[in-house]
């Protein structure tokens, strides 16, 4: 996995993972808007689409984020059927509020902290049901962590336009680029 000099330019050449990480927990504060002005029945209403609820969707999301940043840290990861929230028993919206408020700083301190992109981590992964050794850089890992959000929001968004609560323009220009209005 080791990257060629000629074929790729250094990771932060191309991507602040901290700016990127603030635009995931901006895109989130409208996400949290639009679920938390939800009734209950709205929150945990099964859909066909991602982890079939809001809550499980939501759920999901925070959890991994925590665990690619336990594995960037080098720590390894205790068995999922220990950690205290899991995606098939997602907790109140209150609950993944106050849980990933308390998280994103943490993720954000850690993305600061990382000062070698492309060094390589090993770990073993059990998330398809079968147990296998992973290899990626630091740079591939965040890469996974920011488009995992992405592509799991958008089911969110979808769940909410389903719910006839569209949530638009979450992208990241419109959120972080520096705007003015013009005469």
């Amino acid at each position: 996995m080791k990257r060629s000099a000629s074929r790729c330019m250094p990771y932060s050449a191309h991507m602040n993972p901290v700016r990127t990480y603030d635009y995931l927990t901006k895109a989130r504060e409208r996400v949290f808007d639009a679920v938390r002005a939800l009734p209950p029945e709205e929150y945990g209403r099964e859909f066909s689409i991602g982890l079939k609820t809001l809550g499980s969707t939501l759920t999901h999301i925070m959890i991994v984020e925590w665990s690619y940043i336990e594995r960037m840290q080098g720590r390894a990861l205790p068995p999922y059927e220990t950690w205290p929230i899991q995606d098939e028993r997602p907790p109140a919206f209150d609950v993944i509020e106050k849980t990933w408020r308390m998280q994103a700083p943490q993720t954000r301190r850690a993305l600061g902290a990382v000062r070698d992109w492309e060094r390589e981590l090993e770990f073993i992964s059990g998330s398809t049901g079968k147990r296998v050794q992973v290899k990626a850089s630091m740079s591939d890992v965040f890469t996974q962590l920011a488009l995992h959000e992405v592509h799991h929001r958008a089911q969110v968004m979808a769940m909410l336009r389903e719910l006839g609560k569209p949530l638009e323009n979450l992208d990241y220009g419109y959120l972080m680029y520096a705007r003015r209005d013009l005469p």
